[in-house]
């Protein structure tokens, strides 16, 4: 049996093996990929990273799947990582205890 292999990047619609849309890719790990499956919320995105989350003593930073990195959030995640400069498609949003 062949498999074709695709690149998956942030924003890339996942399917169903029938087809059916599952939901966009938000950020990618060691162990997978993160899915947004909610309408109207922007994949990467610290609205996406709130839904369905109660928030108490948790702050969102920003984290690097390539090297673990995490960082503090201005405004946006930031361009690359500062610690092994991979590019912003490598980077999510992570709530930190």
């Amino acid at each position: 049996m062949s498999q074709e292999s695709t690149k998956v990047t942030v924003g890339t619609t996942v399917y169903t093996e029938a087809g059916e849309p599952i939901g966009t890719i938000r950020g990618l790990g060691d162990d997978g990929f993160f899915v947004t499956t909610r309408e109207g919320v922007v994949g990467m995105s610290i609205e996406h990273e709130r839904s369905g989350h109660e928030f108490g003593e948790a702050e969102l930073v920003w984290r690097c799947a390539e090297c673990g990195e995490m960082g503090k959030i201005d405004s946006d995640l930031p361009e690359t990582c500062p610690n092994c400069d991979t590019p912003k498609e490598n980077l999510f949003y992570w709530t930190e205890d």
